[in-house]
């Protein structure tokens, strides 16, 4: 068993940090300080845009929106959809657009009319700094939504029976959140090409997945598949990928059907796909779970687990001449599969003394997994490859500097311990948390003190006075309390920063609290 030291991993899950880029004033609901336009399908764009008056489509809107606005989408069907919806304004950390939900609705953009074509996309973003939430895209004639802009978050969302891939990055898409969002039934023509989630071809760097599923789409659940980009990093957190390589109706497709497809590009290239995947679910796809394809890239898979896949693992190609592949803490039921003899691996179920059964499981039956989310927009809480009380995966796993309960990690996607929610409760912080740092002003470096309610993942961004994100730490917390965090005064290249003001804003939930703090060089 090669040890991978834990001075690498614990960087390794703190590198989530440069995934995410929270803005300081990104806010819930009623939030923006700036106007609110409204949209209504029953609506018409020769209106004036007010709650009683609402235009009817987002591209009037976006025509007259200012940064700081929110344009809010009533529920309902748009049915008529025939041309691409572009959001191409540029906004600032500081100052963003928002294209939200009506709270407590749900509109469905329906692009069925959309004729089949490369270039009929739902919604495209090319713009910057947008937070798009609570939309439902179907039919596009392409992508149901295609990002080729950086630092948007795309929240809350869901992307099925499009043309082609649900959700696209690519074209220099850089430092975008896709934040618990849906991708399903997509399937283009020759259903080689719909994937459910793709930072792929020019793609640029620092994209961040959390909680995200994609099912039954017909080519790969996740595809970061390069042309012409290189050296580019994508993190995915906590997404559960399955019963990718069928169609809606359940038969098999014709496309690749894996769930992660980690990189790869045109032989003979060597192109680089930095992956990195924590908490991950790979089930039931038809071809591969985790699947390196020819990625010469680095790949870090950090508490994943793998059942009924055609293959579960299968990372055994040469990589670039630094590049590595490490596996800690995780799972799989069943065969294995294929890894390459350099992998650096520590406590995963398949070495040391391990025997991994059905019985080290709560449940394997996969009732739920695609149901609805929960209000905040989570995963649904389910059973499904929990570890059962008494299996030896229990603290069987290796401190990576995540919080755990017991004596050590567990192994796997799920770390057991005391229940988030009990049927029919949602255990969900009522106040918002507190944060203050120590020494302010501070050399070289402050520790960031933050309380939180329950338990639950605690993210904590770090910007500068302009409003721009330099750094983001991520906690995992099983229960609520006070934690700790130390910033170095360094941006997410370990680049020290200059004297001046800078800002902690912790996120839990829908929450979030800041700290101002000095740098005195």
């Amino acid at each position: 068993m090669h040890l991978f030291p834990v001075h690498i991993l614990r960087p390794l899950v703190s590198v989530i940090e440069r995934g995410i880029s929270l803005s300081v004033c990104m806010l819930f609901f009623f939030g923006s300080a700036g106007a609110q336009i409204y949209v209504s399908p029953l609506g018409n764009d020769t209106l004036s845009g007010t709650i009683d008056l609402p235009y009817e489509t987002i591209t009037k809107a976006h025509s007259v929106a200012l940064a700081g606005d929110t344009i809010y989408v009533r529920g309902g069907v748009f049915d008529s959809l025939t041309t691409t919806t572009t959001l191409s304004k540029v906004g600032s950390a500081a100052s963003r657009y928002y294209l939200f939900a009506y709270p407590g609705e749900r509109p469905l953009l329906d692009f069925s009319l959309m004729p089949v074509n490369s270039s009929n996309r739902g919604i495209r973003v090319t713009g910057a700094y947008w937070h798009v939430k609570g939309l439902d895209i179907k039919g596009a004639g392409d992508n149901g939504m295609h990002v080729s802009g950086s630092n948007n978050i795309i929240e809350f969302c869901s992307f099925f029976e499009n043309m082609d891939t649900g959700l696209q990055l690519s074209n220099g898409a850089a430092s975008n959140q896709v934040i618990n969002c849906d991708s399903y039934h997509n399937a283009d023509t020759s259903q080689g090409n719909a994937d459910g989630f793709a930072p792929k071809l020019d793609v640029g760097t620092g994209n961040f997945f959390y909680g995200c599923r994609a099912w039954e789409n017909s080519d790969d659940g996740f595809d970061g598949y390069l042309r012409p980009s290189d050296n580019v990093e994508t993190i995915i957190v906590n997404s559960w990928v399955f019963k990718n390589g069928y169609l809606k109706n359940g038969s098999a497709s014709t496309g690749n059907g894996n769930g992660f497809k980690m990189g790869g590009s045109d032989a003979p290239s060597l192109l680089r796909h930095d992956v990195i995947l924590k908490n991950c679910l790979a089930f039931d796809n038809r071809v591969k779970g985790f699947d390196q394809n020819n990625n010469k890239g680095s790949m870090t898979l950090l508490h994943c687990t793998g059942y009924g896949n055609g293959t579960n693992y299968s990372i055994f190609g040469a990589l670039a001449a630094g590049e590595y592949l490490t596996l800690t803490n995780c799972a799989v039921l069943g065969n294995l599969g294929a890894l390459a003899s350099f992998a650096i691996q520590q406590t995963n179920s398949w070495t040391d003394s391990f025997v991994v059964t059905t019985d080290d499981f709560l449940s394997i039956d996969t009732t739920g997994v695609r149901g609805p989310r929960q209000s905040d927009g989570s995963l649904p809480e389910v059973p499904f490859l929990h570890l059962a009380g008494g299996s030896d995966l229990i603290d069987g796993g290796t401190d990576i500097g995540k919080d755990f309960n017991g004596v050590a990690p567990d192994i796997g996607a799920f770390e057991s311990g005391p229940p988030t929610s009990v049927p029919g409760i949602a255990l969900r912080p009522s106040s918002f948390p507190t944060v203050r740092n120590y020494p302010n002003p501070f050399n070289p470096s402050t520790t960031i003190d933050y309380e939180i309610p329950g338990p639950g993942t605690a993210v904590i961004g770090i910007f500068d006075i302009s409003g721009r994100h330099l750094r983001t730490l991520i906690g995992d917390h099983p229960r609520g309390g006070r934690f700790r965090v130390q910033w170095d005064g360094t941006n997410g290249s370990s680049r020290q920063v200059a004297s001046g003001i800078y800002f902690a804003v912790v996120h839990f939930g829908s929450q979030q609290a800041t700290v101002k703090m000095q740098l005195v060089r």
